[in-house]
């Protein structure tokens, strides 16, 4: 199994959990995911993911200004749903995680 379909799985609560900590857009979050060691996502995996967590009710976006005066950037926040989402993957990561380390210190 190849690192890119181990991320498939987490990815999503991964960006959630960024956009949990403030209203962010796209470049910024790679910049985020890329700062905690997550090198191998490439800028065009996550915007086919935001769209489709849009379209779930689970994120917001705004358009917004760019100080710069380029295009407007679009803004991701959580809604109500996105909220309980990302604890419901803290639980699950949290539960897959601690069993995966105990195996692999297990068989190790």
């Amino acid at each position: 199994m190849s690192s890119s379909q181990i991320l498939k799985g987490i990815l999503e609560g991964c960006l959630l959990s960024i956009i949990g900590k403030g209203e962010t857009y796209g470049y910024e979050m790679m910049e985020k995911l890329h700062t905690h060691g997550f090198t191998m996502v490439k800028e065009g995996s996550i915007y086919p993911l935001l769209l489709r967590m849009k379209k779930e009710g689970l994120v917001a976006t705004t358009q917004k200004k760019v100080p710069s005066g380029g295009p407007k950037r679009k803004y991701y926040s959580l809604t109500k749903k996105g909220e309980d989402e990302l604890e419901e993957f803290k639980k699950r990561w949290s539960a897959i995680s601690g069993s995966v380390d105990s195996l692999l210190r297990k068989e190790g």
